[in-house]
């Protein structure tokens, strides 16, 4: 199990605290089955150069990687940038996405987009260098639906939600609905500590599984894996 959206990093945004938190976020998740977690702090283009985000980074993983244990999942570093006008053109953009490999998660506006908007999100797809993950898609997919299925079916993004909305009785229905149809891809905790938003990504994976069976979960983790290993497997599980 692969937990694409986490904020597990210390000290590097609203997420983890401090290292001792960190490892209670990772303890949490191996026990829920998790392997491999993609920590995606915040980056805002606007407010930090990209050299120093990296930086921080860089030191942040390090004092976690000194106390982690064998039994706790695989950390790939990555970033949740934060959508901007004209981030299709900024320099080192590829540092951005997800370790081993070109996959960008991009959070975008919770306001109606405009044309331009969209048209930006398909440019970075043309690039040839980057796939797009639109991060916790269940928070515009409402709202702006077209849009969105159109970057789906012609551009290649991909969609991550949040495991709330599997676990949420009024909105898990819609998740399974989203996921029959292709409309989510992938899953992530999107943890943020341990009292405030904490990681139940196996909470969800196992309400998935229960309503679709295993077949269909094996199906969404495999092309996960594929994903993370690189594997050009298109959007569709």
């Amino acid at each position: 199990m692969i937990d694409f959206h986490s904020h597990i990093l210390p000290r590097m945004d609203d997420g983890s605290k401090d290292v001792a938190e960190s490892l209670k976020l990772l303890t949490m998740l191996a026990e829920q089955g998790v392997k491999t977690v993609v920590a995606t702090p915040h980056f805002y283009a606007n407010d930090e150069p990209l050299d120093k985000f990296l930086s921080r980074r860089a030191a942040s993983f390090e004092a976690l990687s000194r106390a982690v244990s064998a039994d706790m999942p695989e950390i790939r570093l990555g970033a949740e940038v934060r959508y901007y006008q004209g981030i299709s053109r900024l320099s080192g953009l590829k540092e951005l996405c997800i370790q081993g490999t070109n996959l960008l998660l991009l959070e975008m506006p919770s306001s109606r987009w405009t044309e331009h908007t969209a048209r930006e999100v398909v440019d970075l797809c043309c690039r040839g260098d980057i796939t797009v993950i639109l991060a916790h898609v269940e928070r515009y997919w409402f709202l702006q639906s077209r849009v969105v299925q159109d970057l789906v079916s012609g551009s290649g993004v991909l969609m991550q939600a949040n495991a709330e909305f599997f676990n949420s009785f009024a909105t898990r229905r819609r998740g399974l609905r989203l996921l029959d149809t292709g409309g989510i891809h992938l899953l992530g905790s999107d943890c943020h500590s341990v009292a405030h938003r904490p990681p139940r990504i196996g909470q969800a994976f196992d309400y998935v599984r229960r309503k679709r069976g295993d077949r269909f979960l094996q199906d969404i983790l495999t092309f996960e894996d594929e994903l993370l290993r690189g594997a050009d497997v298109g959007n569709g599980h």
